[in-house]
């Protein structure tokens, strides 16, 4: 039996610059020695410049050799948005199912996601062989097409229709996501991103719930 209401909603959310602070790509780099050249990279593919499964593939090249060890590194050194498990938790609170989307990795997005009580989680998977990452990305790259689609999946899962959605990104990635939700909010967002979005949000994550399409 459905038990969502009818002011219930879907949040979904992007990962890296709008649930954290940070790039993991960037920061898995940095233990690389390819900290800058990635930077640069990254900062093209949210500004639309270059596709992100291309700027994707370039980036990860840059990290063959790493020992898995890392990924317990990054994770010590990610931070939350400000606001950002305040929002997770009023969510919750509500009743509302919240999802994590993300062009970064599944092995800190997991574990982050576990933290905040998040069962929704979709990210790419580092290949590794022999405790090393290969510099390749296991399966398909999750690009702004993916994230539109696994929006629509968490909602059918969720049994909240497509018209209360809401997705929260920051970059040339989230266009699709935000697209297809009911409202799309841009997050400390590139320009690309701000155009597009249905309301623009600055410093604390938790600052969306001032916001029309969050009220009970």
């Amino acid at each position: 039996m459905d038990t969502r209401t009818a002011a219930t909603r879907l949040v979904v959310m992007d990962v890296d610059s709008t649930l954290i602070t940070g790039e993991v790509v960037e920061m898995l780099a940095a233990h690389a020695g390819t900290g800058e050249l990635v930077t640069r990279i990254t900062e093209r593919a949210m500004r639309g410049e270059i596709d992100f499964a291309q700027s994707l593939h370039e980036r990860v090249a840059t990290l063959a050799g790493l020992p898995v060890s890392v990924f317990a590194d990054v994770l010590a050194e990610v931070e939350l948005t400000p606001g950002a498990r305040e929002l997770v938790a009023e969510l919750h609170a509500r009743g509302w199912p919240v999802g994590l989307v993300s062009g970064g990795f599944v092995e800190i997005v997991g574990p982050l996601a576990a933290d905040l009580g998040i069962d929704l989680v979709h990210a790419n998977r580092l290949e590794v062989r022999d405790g090393r990452l290969t510099g390749r990305v296991d399966g398909p790259v999750v690009d702004r097409a993916a994230k539109a689609v696994t929006l629509a999946d968490y909602a059918r899962r969720s049994g909240v229709p497509m018209d209360r959605t809401i997705a929260i990104g920051d970059g040339a990635n989230d266009l699709d996501m935000l697209a297809a939700a009911a409202t799309g909010i841009a997050f400390n967002a590139k320009p690309v991103l701000v155009a597009a979005a249905d309301a623009v949000v600055r410093d604390r994550l938790d600052a969306v719930l001032s916001l029309d399409a969050f009220a009970l």
